[in-house]
């Protein structure tokens, strides 16, 4: 059977379309075109018009100023004097003539832009950092048998850094890199000594932030500024369930917070951590070093926590960083010895398997759960670990082996532990703490290895040596690693402390109630004792 052509109009149709779509956008950048140049003519051509307008505003507001800055009594004989002046000017021959040319040279003199100009490219000291960088990067990105090699000694830079930045002191602020696509950069020990590299190079003492771009061979490096170190401690504008534990990076979060900052209102994103039922991260361990601000954070979550709930301190360091909240509203117990952190943590151990109990009847009743279990509880221990060994030297439990309970349980059971430990001895944490503290933060100086070993990944920044009280970085269950700068929240009675961020804190400090008795957690113990008991596993296979 004969094959019949297509009928024009569809055989020809199609090719008319793209002739007449390529025609009008032709069209299109022509007439754009004829307008930048129309209007580029025009600003030649009136731009004396315009330095002359600009130069008169400038010489009408210099005089109104100077009028207003005559005093009262100094007018008249100033009114009398340009008087005079404009008078012999009239009377003198071509005096209006030159008048005019004189003002018109002064506001031609006045109208001048002028704004610095800037170089076009990068100066001497600039191009000489480029080409040491350029060098130092070509025995990882080289190799032998290339054909068309783009790091070569002695070679072209401009094609293998597109983008460059430079800051106020001359050393790179932001540097876009182009590499091979053999480079291994799927390995991190490659991209590791890469990115040493160029911390090296580029200046030390200050932090980068590496975004690897595997798809197009691309790496950007930008220098990251410093966050702000005295923010003081306030109410945030947070839902209960919410803690702040710092501020962050605008790139690192969607989310800011109004706060206030000295006499200004600022916008600041922070690191919010979720707490509660729902929380899939309902337990935090903190690291660091003395004085790295982990007591500081920890203060920081209590004043927050004490909004919507109870607060039980352990504190083993023994250092009275928790004094001003003894006796506080909201507070339970505030404990620095043995006995007393013994006591406060088998009480929230028999606390934690109470409310497991009271909520899993009330479900099988079909009632919502008792108020009395609604209300979160918080254990805060800073340094458990130093009554580990005493309990050992008195032949006592470890306090640590109680935290089991509202560890593994603590998230149905609506109670939150937060751990602060240092980096000498947070070896002797047990494993419940490990396996159950989701939400991590070190705070302080730290290695690449030490920040992966409890962070459980790599930050995408070079840690510092030096750094602020505060400073760290924090990990949610299994997100991204965000740098954190915790809120000033100094103890109140250290007289080191500056008057703002004492005041600071004292006003978020609940009132003060009768003091604490020596009883009371016995008697808490005792309250509403159980017929029977029930073993903790029952009752959450039964709910489950």
């Amino acid at each position: 059977m004969a094959r019949r052509p297509l009928p024009r109009i569809l055989s020809t149709g199609s090719a008319q379309i793209a002739r007449s779509r390529d025609l009008a956008r032709a069209q299109f950048a022509r007439s754009r075109e004829l307008a930048r140049t129309a209007g580029d003519s025009a600003s030649d051509v009136l731009h004396p018009l315009i330095t002359i307008t600009r130069g008169l505003r400038r010489l009408a507001t210099a005089g109104r100023r100077r009028w207003a800055e005559t005093p009262k009594d100094k007018r008249g004989p100033l009114l009398f004097l340009v008087a005079s002046v404009i008078l012999v000017v009239a009377l003198v021959p071509y005096g209006p003539l030159l008048a005019v040319i004189t003002v018109m040279a002064a506001a031609a003199w006045q109208g001048r832009d002028r704004r610095p100009t800037e170089p076009d490219g990068p100066d001497e000291s600039q191009l000489e950092r480029l080409r040491a960088l350029y060098e130092a990067l070509v025995p990882y990105f080289s190799a032998a048998d290339d054909p068309a090699p783009l790091y070569t000694h002695g070679g072209e830079w401009e094609k293998a850094f597109p983008e460059f930045e430079f800051d106020g002191t001359g050393r790179v602020g932001r540097l876009l890199v182009r590499y091979p696509a053999y480079f291994t950069d799927g390995e991190a020990q490659a991209r590791a000594r890469i990115e040493h590299l160029l911390t090296t190079k580029s200046g030390r003492g200050r932090e980068y932030h590496f975004d690897w771009d595997e798809e197009g061979n691309e790496l950007t490096v930008t220098v990251l500024a410093p966050l702000p170190t005295d923010i003081a401690a306030q109410r945030f504008v947070t839902t209960p369930g919410e803690t702040v534990l710092g501020f962050t990076d605008p790139s690192g979060v969607q989310r800011t917070l109004p706060l206030t900052h000295g006499a200004r209102q600022l916008d600041v994103p922070p690191v919010v951590w979720r707490t509660g039922i729902r929380s899939t991260e309902p337990h935090l361990l903190v690291v660091g070093q003395p004085g790295t601000g982990t007591s500081t954070l920890l203060r920081s979550i209590a004043l927050q926590a004490l909004q919507y709930g109870d607060v039980v301190i352990v504190e083993g360091g023994s250092t009275g960083e928790y004094a001003c909240l003894t006796g506080r509203d909201g507070v339970l117990a505030v404990e620095c010895g043995l006995a007393g952190a013994l006591a406060s943590m088998e009480w929230a151990a028999t606390e934690t398997e109470r409310r497991l109990i009271a909520v899993n009847r009330a479900r099988q009743a079909g009632n919502p759960p008792p108020e009395d279990t609604k209300r979160p509880l918080w254990l805060l221990l800073d340094r458990p670990t130093a009554f580990t060994h005493l309990a050992a030297a008195d032949d006592r439990k470890d306090p640590l082996s109680l935290l089991q309970v509202p560890l593994r349980h603590g998230r149905a059971a609506n109670v939150t532990v937060v751990v602060a430990e240092q980096w000498d001895t947070v070896d002797a944490l047990s494993d419940a703490v490990r396996q159950h503290t989701r939400a991590r933060v070190v705070l302080g100086p730290a290695t690449a290895g030490q920040l992966e070993s409890v962070l459980g990944a790599p930050p995408h920044t070079t840690p510092v040596a030096d750094v602020p009280p505060g400073r760290g970085y924090a990990r949610l269950g299994t997100g991204p690693v965000h740098r954190l700068q915790v809120p000033a929240t100094p103890d109140p009675y250290d007289d080191a402390t500056s008057d703002a961020h004492r005041q600071a804190v004292l006003e978020l400090l609940p009132e003060r109630t009768a003091p604490v008795e020596a009883e009371r957690l016995t008697n808490l113990e005792k309250a509403e004792p159980e017929p029977e008991p029930v073993p903790v596993e029952a009752v959450v296979a039964e709910t489950t």
